[in-house]
């Protein structure tokens, strides 16, 4: 009998330390925009320690990341604006009312490194600028297309420069395109610039003709890790993650 109750117990032991051991290495998955990349590489480490999970993490812009979701794409976080994050609340395909925010940041000029840097700070001064180029380029979808767009529109320059308007899909690649020569201007969110290999940021948009994107997370509705998920959330809207968000062109929500 003694015999038999010390296998029980081992067995049960070995259960529940199988069990332990599966909630501490259960990854948590996100799905996140394009404008919070740079800040989330920044911290993938310290936020695998911090919350006990190893974080896989897929970007793409928002636009495309909700298309996926509303296709089934399974996810424990998302991060993408405060607009979809609405959304997909009033879809039922996230927990809580309207997500956390995590921060905002605001559309930029990015140009070839060491090119020349024309004086942008006025409105007047960028449609002198845009003007001046041989070819700009953004991207047809995305969160700062909305900001691009009404800028050409306030500055009244948006069908002069149609015929020099590169479109690429994502600001990696409008990035290459500076890069590389083919555009002098790569418009898109200031946390997309910074990181880019052989660009520098020229400047934000002036103030005047600013928009500010907002990133918020929530946890997904059918996550598989929703515990991890809170915890990550609650780190990256917590202080352990205000350096790099300031770091990366960006301001804590």
């Amino acid at each position: 009998m003694r015999k038999l109750f010390g296998i029980g117990f081992i067995i049960v032991s070995t259960l529940l330390l199988a069990q332990t051991l599966a909630a501490q290495t259960s990854e948590v998955h996100v799905l996140a925009s394009n404008g919070i990349k740079a800040v989330l590489e920044d911290l993938r480490a310290q936020g695998d320690r911090a919350i006990g999970h190893p974080i896989s993490v897929e970007y793409r812009p928002t636009a495309n990341l909700k298309q996926e979701i509303d296709g089934g794409a399974a996810f424990d976080v998302v991060i993408v604006t405060v607009e979809s994050i609405e959304q997909l609340s009033k879809e039922g395909k996230i927990t809580g009312a309207g997500g956390t925010p995590i921060s905002r940041v605001g559309v930029g000029i990015g140009i070839r490194k060491g090119a020349p840097r024309p004086d942008i700070s006025t409105p007047e001064a960028l449609k002198r600028a845009m003007l001046g180029t041989k070819a700009i380029a953004y991207g047809p979808v995305g969160a700062s297309l909305p900001y691009i767009n009404k800028m050409l529109d306030t500055l009244g320059i948006a069908d002069t420069m149609k015929p020099k308007t590169l479109f690429f899909n994502t600001s990696d690649e409008t990035n290459e395109a500076v890069a590389e020569g083919k555009a002098d201007f790569g418009m898109t969110l200031v946390s997309e610039i910074l990181p880019a290999k052989g660009v520098e940021l020229l400047g934000p948009f002036p103030e005047e003709l600013q928009g500010y994107v907002r990133f918020s997370a929530a946890v997904g509705a059918n996550a598989k890790n929703p515990d991890g998920a809170a915890a990550l959330i609650k780190f990256l809207a917590g202080p352990d993650a205000l350096a790099s968000i300031k770091a990366r062109g960006m301001q804590a929500h």
